[in-house]
């Protein structure tokens, strides 16, 4: 789950909690409201916790590759 849908799961359950004062049969839609934000404000807190892990930087102890230098003979005239 990305943080977009999460934050539109904890959008969509704050409207069905606080905004809407319908009824519906069989089905309480403040329960339904608080049950979409708590997966809302889940989701966010596991997605976060993995992007957390993705951007850790991973430092080497490995030694610099050695450089050699590289010299172009000029004294070779070129082909005909």
């Amino acid at each position: 789950m990305g943080i977009g849908t999460s934050i539109f799961l904890i959008a969509l359950g704050a409207i069905l909690t606080f905004a809407l004062d319908a009824s519906v049969g069989g089905i309480n839609l403040d329960v339904v409201g608080w049950i979409l934000m708590g997966a809302g404000v889940l989701g966010l807190i596991m997605t976060t916790l993995i992007w957390g892990r993705r951007r850790q930087v991973v430092t080497t102890t490995e030694q610099p590759v050695e450089y050699r230098q590289v010299e172009e003979r000029r004294d070779i005239a070129p082909p005909l």
